[in-house]
């Protein structure tokens, strides 16, 4: 009986959300209405929020890589389409470990800059989907022209993982059709190939090994070469 009633104060139990890069809010709106959540939001900007009485905290991320939290303050901590907006992703990823609490979920994204059309537009252009070339002076950092960190998915799961984050994992947020023609020419060749490139970096390099395998698997699978955009979370 007592579990039983632990578990029911549990369910209700008000959940303190961080979102980090909130915008408009529309993310500390979405959970709001979802889950029994109390938000707390910061951004370089309180210009752009669009829920009223939401106060946001100012703080820019690219001159103090610190957040103005406590530790182990937050269930959930969320950076939605903000890391590739940042010069040191690990910084902000190891701040975000430190306020949330123990068993608290973070869950972020980016654009996918393994997707197929992704990889071809640099080859052609030399730029990643959703990146290119920004303007020297009067950047807008909440747009595209803020894109200034591209960022592939073995990296963000790697800081995760050294981070001391569980279940880490990750999933897109839908495939793009676009891509799926170019993956039926090239999956083939880049089966093929990559499983060259594999087993010398496993024989001769010594990159790929029990503890990175999986990830590394994951770049070439179909969610990674037709997915938009990465989703990644993970529990501390």
């Amino acid at each position: 009986m007592n579990n039983l009633r632990e578990r029911e104060r549990e369910r209700e139990r008000e959940l303190l959300h961080l979102d980090i890069g909130s915008g408009a809010g529309d993310l500390v709106k979405l959970l709001k209405n979802h889950l029994n959540t109390k938000a707390s939001c910061c951004d370089y900007t309180d210009k752009l929020i669009q829920l009223p009485g939401q106060k946001v905290d100012i703080v820019d991320l690219n001159i103090k890589k610190e957040l103005p939290y406590q530790d182990s303050a937050f269930d959930i901590v969320t950076a939605t389409e903000v890391i590739e907006h940042l010069e040191d992703f690990r910084a902000i990823l190891r701040e975000m470990y430190r306020v949330l609490k123990p068993g608290g979920i973070c869950v972020l994204s980016t654009p996918n800059i393994l997707s197929l059309n992704s990889r071809l537009r640099n080859l052609w252009f030399g730029f990643a989907e959703l990146m290119g070339p920004l303007p020297l002076q009067n950047r807008k950092i909440e747009s595209c022209a803020g894109h200034i960190n591209p960022i592939s998915i073995f990296y963000i799961m790697h800081a995760l993982h050294e981070l001391n984050f569980n279940q880490i994992d990750f999933a897109v947020d839908k495939y793009q059709r676009s891509g799926m023609g170019k993956a039926i020419i090239l999956w083939l060749p880049i089966k093929l190939v990559g499983s060259k490139i594999w087993w010398r970096e496993v024989k001769k390099y010594k990159t790929i090994d029990n503890s990175n395998k999986k990830i590394v698997r994951h770049l070439n699978s179909l969610p990674i070469l037709l997915g938009r955009t990465i989703i990644v979370s993970a529990i501390k």
